[in-house]
C-alpha cells in the first residue's frame, strides 16, 4: 500500500527493490513539483525570484522536455513529441524556459502531465530491466542504462524542486520541503 503525505505525494518505499525505490523517489519528486505549482495563475507561473529569471512555468515546460528527452527520445529511440519536435535547439537552447511565458497554466500543466504519462509507458515497456540500454546514443556515442536514466531523472527533479520551493515561497509565502 502506498502512503501519501499531507501534500498528496506518494512516499517512496522504505524496503522496496531497486526498481520500486527509484520509481518511488521519481514519483515523489514529480508530485513535489506538482504541489509547488498547484493553484497558480499565469502571473504566478511567470513570477521570478531575482536575480534568477527562472519561473515555475519554465520549470514545468523544461521538465516536460526532460521527461520526453530521456524516456521517449533517448530510451525508446522515438522522435521528439510536439511541441519539442519543432524547436531549433541549437539556435534557441533555452526555448523551453523562455517560451513558457506564452502558455496558459492549463497548457503548461497538461504538457508536463502528458510527458510524465509517456515516460511511465516507456518505463512499463522496459519491464523493470534496469540494465536495458537506451536505443539512442548520446553525443559522445555512449548509451546509458535505464538505471542511469532513472537516477539522473531523480537528480533533475531534486535540483529543480529546490528552485521551485524558493520561487513558490517568494510568490505567496508557501513553503515546505
Amino acid at each position: 500500500m502506498t502512503t501519501v503525505d499531507e501534500q498528496g505525494r506518494p512516499e517512496p518505499p522504505l524496503d522496496g527493490d531497486e526498481v520500486t525505490t527509484l520509481l518511488g523517489f521519481l514519483d515523489f519528486h514529480r508530485a513535489t513539483l506538482a504541489w509547488k505549482c498547484a493553484g497558480l495563475d499565469s502571473a504566478g507561473l511567470r513570477a521570478t525570484h531575482p536575480p534568477s529569471s527562472m519561473t515555475l512555468g519554465g520549470l514545468l515546460k523544461h521538465l516536460a522536455y526532460v521527461e520526453d528527452h530521456w524516456f521517449s527520445y533517448v530510451l525508446r529511440g522515438r522522435d521528439r513529441m510536439a511541441p519539442f519536435d519543432a524547436v531549433d535547439w541549437r539556435a534557441t537552447p533555452d526555448w523551453d524556459w523562455e517560451s513558457a511565458a506564452d502558455d496558459t497554466p492549463d497548457q503548461l500543466v497538461g504538457l508536463w502531465e502528458d510527458a510524465v504519462k509517456r515516460s511511465r509507458a516507456a518505463l512499463a515497456e522496459a519491464d523493470g530491466d534496469l540494465s536495458r540500454r537506451a536505443r539512442r546514443a548520446l553525443r559522445d556515442g555512449s548509451t546509458p542504462s535505464l538505471r542511469w536514466i532513472l537516477v539522473h531523472m531523480v537528480e533533475e527533479y531534486c535540483r529543480h524542486n529546490g528552485h521551485a520551493d524558493l520561487i513558490r515561497e517568494s510568490i505567496d509565502g508557501s513553503s515546505g520541503e
